[in-house]
Parts: C-alpha cells; structure tokens; sequence
C-alpha cells in the first residue's frame, strides 16, 4: 500500500512539466509585453546606469524567478500538507515584494508602470497553472 507520500514522488515529474510549460509561456507573454510597452514609447531606461532594460532580459530574468516558483512549488509538494494553498500564499507574496524595486528604481513613469505590469504577467501565467498542477496531484 503507497502513502499518500509515494504518490507525491510520482507526481513530481508531472509538475516539473507543467512549470516547465508555464515557464515557457511566461517568458513568451512577458517579453511580448516589454516589446509592446516598447513599441508605444517606453524605453526602460534605469537611470543609475543609463542603460535600457534589453527585450531578452525580459525572457532571461522571467525564466530565472519563474523556475524558482517551481522549484518552491515541488518543495511544497514534497513537505507540506496543503501544498497548492501554501505556494500561492508565498508566490503572491513574492510577486507584491517584486514590485518594489521597480518603485524604488528613479525610472520615469512610463517605465515604472510598465515594468510593475511586466511583474504581473508571468506571475499570471505561473501561480495558477502552478497552483491547478499541486491540486491535482494531492486531492
């Protein structure tokens, strides 16, 4: 007889592919949605540094946090007794405290909105197709 531990094991694989998938769409939908914040005149420029914020920057930063949430989300998996519950407690969590730097970056507005906006679209890909994935595999 397999506890309900066994079946969590199992499952993992299963979650990586779904993280893996929302991942991909998050770093799709983000960086389609710097070009298009770029194409109706924000330019992302930090000031600090006077560089712009690059398209592929947008992919390469999405992709980076996007697999730490499922990486938190397979730890959860693993550890707790309400996985689902508890991974989108931390992610919204972590997703309000990612709005920070951007407010405290001296960007001009247009670049601040934008990059606030940025913040949320993978976290509206993620959390949810993360969220559904770890309900699935422990109800």
């Amino acid at each position: 007889m397999k506890s309900m531990n066994d079946t969590r094991v199992v499952a993992g694989p299963g979650l990586a592919v779904t993280g893996f998938i929302a991942t991909l769409a998050a770093m799709v939908a983000t960086t389609l949605a710097a070009a298009l914040a770029q194409a109706v005149g924000v330019n992302f420029e930090i000031p600090d540094g006077g560089e712009r914020i690059p398209l592929p920057g947008f992919a390469v930063v999405t992709g980076f946090f996007s697999v730490v949430g499922v990486v938190i989300a397979v730890v959860l998996l693993r550890w707790s007794a309400r996985p689902a519950e508890r991974f989108v407690w931390v992610a919204v969590s972590l997703t309000a405290l990612s709005l920070v730097p951007p407010l405290l970056s001296g960007a001009d507005t247009a670049t601040t909105t934008a990059l606030l906006g940025l913040h949320l679209v993978p976290a509206t890909v993620m959390i949810p197709s993360l969220a559904w994935s770890l309900r699935s595999r422990t109800d």
